[in-house]
């Protein structure tokens, strides 16, 4: 059994971690998670992912358009999603969660 454990890929612990976050979507390598909150939900949305992200040295692309916010966390130039990035959808979620008291 420690062969089949050690031999596993670390791809597989990260796809098997983004099975828990519900609601995102995995795109080659990037994931990505539309919310549909309002303005003022955005904002403040966006303020607690960037101290996140830049405690985690990354760059998540969030934009708004009409009530949504959509949020692409990933390279997208052929590198791996990482560890930090799938850790950093997960905080998102925390986010949210505060933010819309959901």
């Amino acid at each position: 059994m420690r062969v089949l454990f050690r031999g596993r890929a670390k791809h597989d612990y990260l796809s098997d971690a983004l099975t828990l976050l519900t609601g995102w979507t995995r795109e080659g390598e990037q994931i990505r998670r539309t919310l549909v909150i309002d303005d003022t939900q955005h904002a403040a949305l966006t303020e607690r992912v960037k101290v996140v992200a830049d405690a985690l040295h990354l760059r998540p692309e969030i934009s708004r358009r009409d009530d949504r916010t959509q949020i692409r966390v990933g390279h997208g130039d052929g590198e791996p999603l990482s560890e930090g990035e799938v850790l950093l959808a997960a905080r998102i979620e925390d986010a949210y969660r505060a933010v819309t008291g959901a």
